[in-house]
């Protein structure tokens, strides 16, 4: 497996945990995918995924809550607020989503408070 294809599952598993009605960031993305600073390469690996994934990537904003995807009237954008909207999470019409309220807050799985995406094993067991 490539180094790349390794780092997407990583991203890809991360945004599968982020519940239905809650939103999060490429940077928090990339941080509990063990890519602090990446957050770049969370919003390439959301940009190469196919059409009718189930990886909730409407789920995932800016660091100012704004939908990254609404440039001149994307059609990928439009479907990300209209997602969003299914879940009632408002979109003003800036076209941002509060994160004080919607914002996804995972709860650390470690005493020294970083959580970690977890491997196949431990989810099996989950």
């Amino acid at each position: 497996m490539s180094r790349a294809a390794t780092a997407y599952d990583r991203i890809y598993a991360v945004v599968r945990r982020v519940p239905p009605g809650k939103v999060t960031t490429y940077g928090a993305v990339a941080r509990l995918a063990g890519l602090p600073g990446r957050a770049r390469q969370v919003g390439y690996a959301l940009a190469a995924l196919r059409d009718g994934t189930s990886v909730p990537w409407h789920r995932v904003v800016n660091a100012q809550g704004k939908l990254s995807l609404v440039r001149a009237g994307s059609p990928s954008g439009i479907t990300q607020r209209l997602r969003l909207t299914r879940e009632d999470v408002r979109v003003d019409a800036g076209d941002r989503v509060s994160l004080a309220r919607y914002g996804w807050k995972l709860e650390s799985r470690s005493s020294r408070g970083d959580a970690r995406v977890p491997t196949a094993n431990r989810a099996s067991r989950a």
